[in-house]
């Protein structure tokens, strides 16, 4: 019998050798001292590859966001209420969060995956219904999904991916929001990674230090529980969350299309590191945003030998560090495209040795 998921592991698309070379040797002939531009250079040469074009471009912008509502958020480990999560798939779709200003600005498509929440938002026109559950277990008592939970989650990151790569998109971004997702996403980094929860737990929408102690109670008790939970997907069965499968089906995906991925903040870097142990041939199209603010980013994009754009402090989510970083990626394109070469420009070139 084939395995429903038997398509994670299928290789990512081979980076263009050639795309690559030939950006390179366009580098080296722009007006500038070689290398000048630091990591506006080498993103423009990587872009190049992942393209397989010389001149690489980020006109299309796709933004996916995933939602859904967490069991986990019983144990008290939010500032928010978990009503927030479906209130806010309302504001995604009403254009009123910040996320929805970032693609405005940026021109990017936005488009909000609800995956399941326990209030009801409103039937807005630009939200895909994609509903598994009104939320995952509770995993400080239980596995917080069902195999076919975690398949159907896996399923709906494809398929958004599909649906960018088939619209043209140049980059995907894919973003999260759900109440107490910083918990799950703290614990299946845990188990990645061997750290305890006091190392890797962060703030995540603002608790005090009380309900930060507390915080990494309820996950320590967890992982205590799911100890055994050492396979990158059984991991995310017992503490994942629906939108962080389906963050991880869609970094897959797209790499399998030759699509890159610019990775969010801390949730989403750990739905890439969990996709990148599921599938290490996808780590070329992985290009991190941003550093935030949460206490275990750092040693998740370690562990993914990450060097991110940015470093703003940030703690939202639900895309915007990756949004900010789309106009870096841009103007790396832009002044590969457009400078002159010393031979247009007429000025002379470094002198040889």
């Amino acid at each position: 019998m084939t395995d429903p998921l038997h398509w994670l592991t299928r290789p990512a698309a081979v980076p263009d050798a050639d795309g690559a070379a030939r950006a390179t040797a366009r580098q080296a002939q722009l007006t500038k001292p070689p290398g000048s531009l630091g990591a506006l250079e080498t993103l423009a040469i990587r872009l190049a590859a992942l393209q397989a074009r010389e001149r690489p471009q980020i006109d299309t912008v796709q933004i996916t966001l995933f939602a859904a509502d967490h069991g986990i958020a019983d144990e008290g480990v939010s500032a928010f209420p978990q009503a927030v999560t479906a209130q806010m798939i309302d504001n995604f779709a009403a254009g009123g969060a910040a996320i929805s200003v970032l693609a405005r600005t940026l021109g990017a498509r936005l488009e909000v995956v609800d995956l399941g929440t326990v209030a009801a938002s409103a039937a807005a026109r630009n939200v895909r219904r994609e509903r598994i559950a009104a939320s995952t277990a509770n995993f400080a008592h239980a596995e917080a999904m069902t195999a076919p939970q975690v398949e159907q989650a896996l399923n709906a990151g494809r398929a958004a991916a599909a649906r960018a790569r088939a619209e043209g998109a140049d980059l995907f971004i894919g973003g999260e929001m759900g109440i107490a997702n910083t918990t799950s996403a703290t614990a299946l980094a845990c188990l990645l990674l061997g750290q305890s929860a006091r190392q890797l737990t962060g703030r995540g929408t603002g608790i005090s230090d009380t309900q930060w102690q507390h915080k990494v109670g309820v996950i320590d008790r967890a992982l205590r529980l799911h100890r055994a939970a050492v396979d990158p997907l059984e991991a995310l069965r017992c503490v994942g969350g629906f939108e962080i499968a389906a963050l991880v089906g869609a970094c897959i995906h797209a790499a399998q299309q030759s699509l890159p991925v610019l990775v969010d903040g801390f949730i989403v870097s750990v739905a890439a590191l969990l996709a990148t142990r599921q599938n290490p041939s996808i780590a070329p199209w992985l290009i991190f945003a941003h550093q935030s603010a949460e206490a275990g980013h750092r040693q998740v994009l370690d562990a993914l030998d990450a060097q991110p754009l940015l470093t703003l402090g940030l703690r939202l989510g639900e895309a915007s560090g990756a949004a900010l970083a789309v106009p870096l990626l841009r103007a790396a394109c832009a002044v590969h495209a457009q400078m002159a070469t010393f031979a247009e420009a007429g000025v002379a070139a470094k002198n040889p040795r």
